[in-house]
């Protein structure tokens, strides 16, 4: 088990090795919740919560209907385009 130190600053450095495991990166934001057996980290969420109703509206499209062929066409063609302009 890896220990730390608390700086009188209020800073905790975390080992390299809960970082590296956890993907957590310098600058990432963290909530921290105290719980009965201690202190808890977790990812903050970028986002506030949404529901299906709240985004379901997005989903609507009403152009003519597109064949599977014609879709992956456009990707393809996506893909191309960014390709010559050196993005992959």
């Amino acid at each position: 088990m890896a220990t730390t130190k608390l700086s009188s600053k209020g800073q905790v450095v975390l080992p390299l090795s809960v970082r590296r495991s956890r993907n957590w990166e310098a600058g990432m934001q963290l909530t921290v919740e105290e719980t009965p057996e201690g202190v808890l980290l977790r990812p903050a969420k970028p986002f506030p919560p949404t529901t299906v109703e709240q985004v379901a509206g997005m989903l609507k499209y009403t152009g003519p209907r597109k064949t599977l062929k014609q879709m992956e066409e456009a990707i393809a063609k996506g893909v191309r385009d960014r390709h010559a302009r050196g993005r992959y």
